[in-house]
């Protein structure tokens, strides 16, 4: 395969110069400049800055029938997702809704016994608690089958959800969803947990309007930004102003330790110091152990350490986590060894698409399978696994220029018998289907791919933020890197530069700890996953870390791409 392009973001000169002007740094500004900040007010992270919940179509209306059931005293039941988006915001909306006094439970599907959404199955299991209404969480907007059967059975349904909709539209009672058809919300690109979190704010206004809180504080709902910022981030949704806000408001929860204990658990088993919590942390240490709950036993455990308020109880929870992230990574890496075999003997150049399987495959990892696949070659991935009778479940990752959502609607348009099920977004999706007919979704799939995308969209396009001179490789300059809301659709600067390589040795078995040198100076360097040897001249494209060892503080380059110079 080809190595990456390696292209320098564009800045436009007259938002440089404004934004130094403003007080910036000629770093800091060039940054934001290439992010497409025209104005410092853009990066001002206060909560009044958000746009008002009044704005979320429904949302007004979901309040009144949620503060209609608290007074009548009515059952609530939470039924979210096995992703951490979809705990966060089942926690989220348990902690608040009881803030507000409501008598309210929650309801998980195990992925390997019922899979996605509210299904008529879920519905048959909840209402053997006797709910009056169910409240979907990070699910729903597809679950057209699941809340018929719900009304069926004279349970009212509330669908809180981000996903795309599908051409019918579920009969529930209130749909809250920035994505629905009409609904002119600024932000498109709230998470599952950001959703249900305006619904919140939304409810706390209808009970301050009732008179609810004459006699007594209303909930601060701040509190819960924590689960906010950790759902938002670990979803991959796109980080634009409104978002950035909930994460940074939930970061300076965490950094004040303030977090609620499953956080701060999840932080201490991490081994990442809770003061210096970055939105990286979120994605990379918290989330993966968070999800790693559903997807290899019951996302339950994960929601109830998010639930826990006992400090002690919280860390047992958060212990096994762990352990199940670590066996997570296990799972993972053998299927990749397999997948990698697989791939060696395909063509992968001649291809616009990935279809792979394999009977021995664990379905709750297909997902990081297929991510870790796409990131290689380049490719739509689609990982399959065994779902029982017959059935096999993929889960998709795609590159821009292919929508893997709309693609899978063109394909099920195409072949109406293929698909059993299919949702998702445009870079993530999944799908279910038969056994049999994989070899017809392997080749159906390529020829939307293939309709779709360019054989230039083919090459990995790296881009990096130019060049950092080396009195710009300074403590400063990654302290305030790491201070800031960096994510989806607002990337982690990464920057090209070429270097010596002085030193280098493994550690712990998988890395390359490096000395790397420009001119007189020389710099902490690390390349993960990689032990072969560097040539002795490099261009880097790396990422300026933090690095606080032993009592010991520096900056330390972060490898994320390396090509001999």
């Amino acid at each position: 395969m080809s190595a990456p392009e390696i292209r320098s973001r564009s800045v436009d000169a007259d938002r440089l110069a404004h934004l130094q002007q403003s007080g910036l740094t000629p770093l800091q500004a060039r940054l934001l400049a290439a992010r497409g900040v025209a104005e410092i007010a853009e990066m001002e992270v206060q909560l009044a800055g958000l746009i008002a919940p009044e704005q979320l179509t429904h949302a007004s209306e979901m309040a009144v029938m949620l503060a209609d059931a608290i007074a009548a005293g009515q059952h609530l039941l939470v039924v979210g997702d096995y992703d951490a988006d979809g705990a966060t915001a089942t926690a989220v909306a348990v902690r608040g809704l009881r803030r507000m006094g409501a008598n309210v439970d929650f309801l998980v599907p195990n992925r390997f016994e019922y899979g996605y959404g509210l299904t008529p199955e879920i519905v048959a299991l909840a209402a053997q608690g006797h709910p009056d209404i169910i409240i979907t969480v990070d699910n729903g907007i597809a679950s057209v089958a699941g809340v018929e059967a719900a009304n069926a059975a004279g349970v009212r349904v509330l669908v809180t959800d981000h996903h795309l909709p599908g051409d019918t539209r579920p009969s529930a009672a209130c749909i809250v969803n920035p994505n629905q058809h009409g609904c002119d919300f600024a932000s498109k690109h709230l998470a599952g947990v950001g959703v249900m979190f305006y619904v919140l704010l939304a409810l706390r206004g209808e009970l301050r309007a009732r008179g609810a809180y004459q006699h007594q504080q209303a909930p601060n709902l701040a509190e819960l930004l924590d689960l906010v910022a950790l759902g938002t981030v670990a979803d991959l949704v796109k980080l634009d102003r409104n978002n950035r806000i909930l994460v940074e408001q939930g970061l300076r929860r965490m950094r004040a330790g303030k977090a609620c204990a499953g956080i701060l658990a999840l932080l201490q088993v991490s081994g990442r110091p809770y003061a210096q919590t970055t939105a990286r942390d979120l994605g990379f240490s918290l989330g993966p152990r968070l999800n790693a709950a559903g997807r290899l036993e019951d996302m339950s455990l994960g929601i109830q350490c998010l639930l826990e308020d006992d400090a002690q109880a919280a860390q047992v929870m958060a212990q096994r986590l762990h352990e199940l992230n670590l066996a997570r990574r296990e799972i993972e890496s053998d299927m990749q060894a397999d997948a990698t075999q697989v791939l060696d003997q395909l063509d992968v150049s001649g291809r616009y698409s990935l279809s792979l399987y394999d009977p021995d495959w664990h379905q709750g990892v297909i997902g990081i399978l297929a991510s870790r696949i796409k990131e290689r070659h380049h490719r739509p991935v689609f990982a399959f696994a065994q779902a029982g009778n017959g059935e096999l479940k993929g889960s998709g990752r795609s590159i821009a220029g292919l929508h893997l959502r709309d693609a899978l609607d063109l394909l099920s348009k195409r072949a109406p018998d293929l698909l059993l099920k299919f949702g998702g977004h445009a870079m993530a999706a999944g799908l279910t289907l038969r056994e049999q007919d994989f070899d017809r979704f392997v080749c159906g799939f390529e020829q939307v791919a293939s309709e779709s995308l360019t054989a230039e969209q083919l090459n990995a396009v790296i881009e990096v933020d130019g060049s950092l001179a080396e009195s710009e490789l300074v403590w400063d300059n990654a302290c305030w890197l790491e201070q800031q809301v960096w994510g989806q659709g607002f990337a982690p600067p990464l920057f090209c530069d070429q270097f010596s390589v002085a030193q280098q040795r493994i550690v712990g078995e998988r890395h390359l700890k490096l000395n790397l040198q420009r001119g007189r100076q020389q710099w902490d360097a690390i390349l993960f996953q990689q032990t072969g040897p560097l040539p002795s001249q490099i261009i880097a494209v790396y990422q300026l870390q933090t690095n606080r060892y032993n009592g010991n503080q520096g900056v330390q380059l972060v490898l994320q791409h390396w090509q001999p110079a």
